[in-house]
């Protein structure tokens, strides 16, 4: 399978998934990280970075919008606005995936950059994170297992007059007002602006270049993402694939997300000759851990790590499979809604940050209460 366009929207996200992952590598941005800072030491300062990434991706895409330079419908992938809510998805996936992303020692996008630096216990996280998002997107898996009872909690907006799920779509409902791409822009220039004002409020995070430096370049990698799949070359890229004799996976209006490719890189080995698998996400994830090896390679601090126990294996082992579970059930991560979902203001994607950090947490908090009481 030969194509130009095909070729250079791959080329393009690789390249930003490339810079992402040595900047990841360098700054220690983390969102399970953030988490743990928060919760163990009451240190906001990588919180605020992955807030500042949430701003970013947010304002961008409103100022894309707002200037007609690109058109998110419910046709992204995932379908972001679309105009069911599958609620207990969302907080049950988020759930398992924060419980997950703390015992497995980093989200989707932390283990990739582990990956790249030579991480072998992250190595064997992704392997599981892998395989259990395979059986969830390519097997009857998620088809018999969850739908016959997330199904019926799914809640369609449509009966309520409502097209979209995102907090335009829903503001334009509560006030009656007729414009719902000027609410969708009021709204998304409002929480971005606050965001910001949150994050730069404090003083010692303004000092901190790496924190500011990581959360800028992952905000605006997801915009660049946006872009690219949403404008000419993307709509370009679309009328490419069908015409395809071959359909390409995934050809859609999309930015980063770390779980499904997980599960599409799994399809990809099993049927390696099938080229029309190679898709956004599996060069976005590969290009992660090309950019952390290669920042790790040039800084020398490329260095193996195993597991220190048997107890340590199976920690990140459960922990790899509920963030693959977990990452499918809330069509997400930390990236994939909590930063590319929340730009569309996708109250889904709201939902399921708010559940990933309440798993994270709680877990934490679990674990050194354990610890303390074996001490």
């Amino acid at each position: 399978m030969e194509s130009a366009i095909h070729i250079q929207v791959l080329a393009a996200v690789f390249a930003i998934a490339v810079l992402m992952g040595a900047v990841a590598n360098k700054t220690s941005f983390c969102t399970m990280g953030a988490v743990s800072d928060w919760v163990n030491m009451g240190d906001l300062g990588r919180m605020r970075a992955w807030l500042l990434a949430v701003a970013l991706a947010l304002g961008g895409v409103t100022v894309l919008e707002a200037t007609g330079t690109i058109a998110l419908g419910s046709e992204t992938f995932p379908p972001y606005r679309t105009g069911n809510i599958a609620w207990l998805r969302y907080v049950l996936g988020g759930l398992l995936f924060g419980v997950g992303m703390t015992l497995g020692s980093g989200c989707g996008n932390k283990t990739l950059v582990r990956v790249g630096g030579g991480n072998l216990k992250s190595l064997v996280v992704l392997a599981v994170a892998a395989i259990a998002a395979y059986g969830m997107l390519w097997t009857p898996l998620f088809e018999r297992a969850f739908l016959p009872w997330i199904g019926p909690a799914t809640v369609n907006l449509a009966g309520y007059g409502i097209q979209a799920q995102d907090l335009g779509a829903l503001a334009t409902k509560v006030s009656g007002a007729e414009n719902a791409a000027g609410s969708r822009i009021a709204v998304g220039a409002v929480i971005a602006l606050a965001v910001l004002a949150f994050v730069f409020a404090s003083r010692e995070f303004r000092q901190s270049f790496d924190n500011i430096l990581g959360g800028a370049v992952i905000g605006l990698a997801v915009v660049a993402g946006w872009w690219i799949t949403a404008r000419p070359m993307g709509r370009s890229w679309k009328e490419w694939a069908e015409m395809a004799t071959e359909v390409p996976s995934r050809v859609q209006t999309q930015s980063y997300t770390f779980i499904s490719p997980m599960g599409d890189i799994v399809r990809w080995i099993i049927e390696p000759t099938h080229l029309t698998f190679v898709n956004f996400g599996i060069v976005a994830l590969l290009g992660v851990i090309a950019g952390s090896f290669l920042y790790s390679i040039f800084t020398k601090n490329f260095r193996f790590e195993w597991f220190r126990s048997g107890a340590d294996a199976v920690r990140h082992v459960v922990g790899g499979m509920l963030m693959g579970v977990g990452g499918v059930l809330a069509m997400g991560c930390t990236v994939g809604q909590a930063i590319t979902g929340v730009s569309t203001l996708a109250l889904g994607s709201i939902v399921t940050f708010v559940a990933i950090v309440a798993g994270a947490a709680a877990t934490m908090k679990y674990e050194y209460r354990r610890m303390m009481r074996e001490e």
